[in-house]
């Protein structure tokens, strides 16, 4: 399958969460906490697959304090 890149989706960033959103449709959704646990993690079983969760976790990696 074909891995989405970031010109298919808009990132949302916000303290803890992080969301890829393609319209009004949630692709995936992180939340952490300050020490950078991931305390939720959703993937919308359409978009599951695709390497979407790996670019999460790397997000997430690259805001540890």
């Amino acid at each position: 399958m074909n891995k989405l890149n970031s010109t298919n989706y808009d990132i949302d960033l916000s303290d803890g969460i992080i969301t890829f959103k393609k319209l009004i449709l949630q692709l995936v959704f992180v939340r952490y906490n300050e020490a950078t646990e991931i305390k939720y993690i959703f993937i919308n079983p359409i978009f599951r697959r695709k390497g979407l969760a790996k670019k999460l976790l790397q997000i997430v990696k690259k805001n540890k304090n």
